[in-house]
């Protein structure tokens, strides 16, 4: 066979296997890998339709063979691989056609650990070598986790290896687990072990060349293979609409950007890859990419952020979390909004539905308040209940109502007794989410989103919490809301994260209004731990008693962290405005 780094470019690659199995196959296989084992003669038969067609690499069938996705153990696997590659070699005899491992993304599940999954694929890569195989593609991936480290091991056994990393972006940029597709594609290309970068599936050719156009790679080769248009399922079958003279148009013009490596991927067949083939003389190859085109920004007005401009001016702003109330009466709920802005509160957190229990929507409560009232709204936007698309929807709209700041939260999970109705979406985490928003922020608004993000003060691993904090940072997090800090505990954590840190700090405080109040906290709050004198001081107190002792208990908690953090953050407990008015007061006077 023909080494890869011999071949002129462009190379163009086949298209698809998984959906065009189906068609071909009177007997098809759930897995068309497994169709490697029982179906072998179909799989034959479409490599060389592919062959035939004028393809320069054909991909074995082994996107999903792992033991996750085929649902198997390691031998199966392996003998779906081994058949794969002898299929594949088979069809290319006696012809130049290279042929290339096709590695798919190891499902992510509980039972598979990464450091399991990083072993496994290992475990792949060595049958590919010791067939003789030493193209790879891996494809369809959303991250950059593993893929180093396996590139670095393919080219420690054979320095001659070729390796295409190809990532899977949706219509609006970004994988779904919320990593920007074309920042990926920058950090892969940064590897000297692998040898070209590009996108694949999801995707059709007019989507990929947007993100195409943003690419300025002149030292690294460019990979691009699309779907076959737009998907519509039909009782449980996926068809794909694009015909092939669309598909060839489209993607022969990714040799004008300096793509040379196509192909195609889902909905794409043998005539599709000969129609590019046959015309693919008739397109100029450049390997100057046209200059970068200026991402599109808003046209708005410039707004001031009241509450940044108070965080970086050094005035410790005090913002209060102020939950949405569980029904319709949002008149008692602006009225109290309204005297803690009165009592000198900068800015009001609004929770998105804590402990996965449904409130008023924390956005348009932010509108609501912003607009009435006149106050800084702050938005938690947790990853449970939206994926990328709702979430970027919804920060669009913030941010055209000049809702400027923000809390990423990765979100309580649904109790286990409604998940049978209420699902869990988790696209992403909070990480993620604020890198998204990092990225909106420089290619779409005009007014930057303020990104938050939580910090747990009473972490168990506390090391563990801080780098999560500083990946956090890197992401785009500015500024940290710390778990209530009442504890000896909590504030020496709060002096570790002021000097690991480099992000503002709003120093988390809540009130304690009663015994039961902390018991329960003790017991039932998630990331709030009390000392047992803490708690000893509420017995036998009435209410005006524990309410004296929830400011000066509060109080003096604030005075312990006032030079360690940026600002105060004041979780309301049961709507006691009155309280949290109090603690306001001693120190904005």
């Amino acid at each position: 066979m023909t080494n890869v780094k011999n071949i002129k470019f462009p190379l163009v690659f086949d298209g698809a296997m998984g959906t065009y199995y189906p068609d071909k196959s009177t007997r098809v296989m759930p897995e068309c890998e497994m169709a490697n084992l029982f179906d072998s003669e179909v799989i034959f038969e479409i490599h060389r339709e592919y062959v035939d067609a004028g393809a320069m690499a054909i991909k074995t069938n082994t996107f999903q063979a792992n033991t996750v996705s085929l649902g198997t153990n390691f031998s199966v696997v392996k003998n779906v691989i081994e058949a794969g590659i002898d299929l594949a070699k088979r069809a290319a005899a006696k012809t130049d056609t290279l042929v290339f491992a096709d590695i798919g993304p190891i499902p992510k599940t509980k039972e598979h650990s990464i450091d399991e999954d990083l072993a496994e694929g290992k475990k792949i890569i060595d049958i590919f070598l010791s067939k003789g195989i030493n193209d790879f593609l891996f494809e369809t991936f959303s991250d950059l986790d593993k893929l180093l480290d396996l590139a670095k091991y393919i080219k420690a056994k054979d320095s001659d290896a070729f390796i295409i990393t190809s990532f899977a972006v949706g219509a609006d940029g970004f994988t779904r687990t919320g990593e920007v597709g074309e920042d990926l594609i920058f950090k892969a290309a940064e590897s000297k072990d692998i040898d070209a970068v590009g996108f694949n599936c999801v995707s059709g050719p007019l989507r990929l060349r947007e993100y195409i156009e943003k690419i300025n790679l002149p030292d690294k080769i460019i990979s691009i293979m699309p779907n076959g248009g737009y998907p519509t399922v039909i009782k449980n079958r996926t068809y794909y609409s694009a015909n092939k003279d669309y598909f060839s148009n489209a993607t022969l013009q990714f040799l004008e950007y300096g793509v040379q490596i196509i192909g195609g991927c889902c909905g794409t067949r043998p005539e599709f890859i000969k129609e590019i083939t046959e015309r693919i003389s008739e397109y100029r190859y450049t390997k100057v990419r046209p200059a970068k085109k200026k991402q599109f920004r808003l046209d708005t007005p410039y707004t001031e952020n009241l509450f940044r401009n108070k965080l970086e001016h050094g005035k410790k702003p005090i913002v209060v979390e102020f939950d949405p109330p569980k029904d319709l009466n949002m008149k008692k709920y602006m009225e109290n909004v309204k005297a803690l802005a009165n009592a000198g509160a900068d800015g009001i957190t609004i929770a998105d539905c804590p402990v996965a229990r449904v409130r008023v929507d924390a956005s348009l409560t932010a509108y609501k308040i912003k607009n009435e009232i006149g106050i800084e709204p702050i938005v938690h936007m947790t990853c449970r209940d939206r994926n990328v698309n709702a979430s970027k929807a919804l920060l669009l709209g913030l941010n055209l109502e000049n809702i400027l700041n923000i809390i990423t939260i990765t979100g309580d999970p649904v109790p286990t007794a409604e998940k049978d109705e209420v699902k869990s979406v988790f696209q992403f985490n909070s990480t993620k989410f604020a890198g998204m928003v990092a990225d909106m922020n420089e290619k779409v608004f005009t007014n930057e989103m303020n990104i938050g993000g939580a910090l747990n003060l009473n972490a168990n691993k506390f090391d563990l919490e801080i780098k999560r904090a500083q990946a956090k940072e890197k992401a785009g997090v500015n500024v940290f809301y710390t778990q209530p800090v009442i504890s000896k505990n909590a504030v020496e954590n709060l002096k570790i994260a002021r000097q690991e840190l480099s992000a503002y700090i709003m120093g988390g405080v809540m009130p304690i209004v009663s015994y039961n109040n902390a018991i329960f906290m003790n017991s039932e709050a998630s990331g709030i731990r009390l000392e047992d004198q803490v708690i000893d001081r509420y017995k036998n107190l009435d209410r005006d008693q524990a309410s004296k002792l929830a400011v000066e208990i509060t109080a003096d908690f604030m005075k312990e962290i006032e030079d360690h953090v940026d600002g105060f953050y004041i979780i309301t407990p049961f709507s006691r405005v009155d309280i949290v008015g109090e603690l306001i007061g001693i120190f904005k006077n």
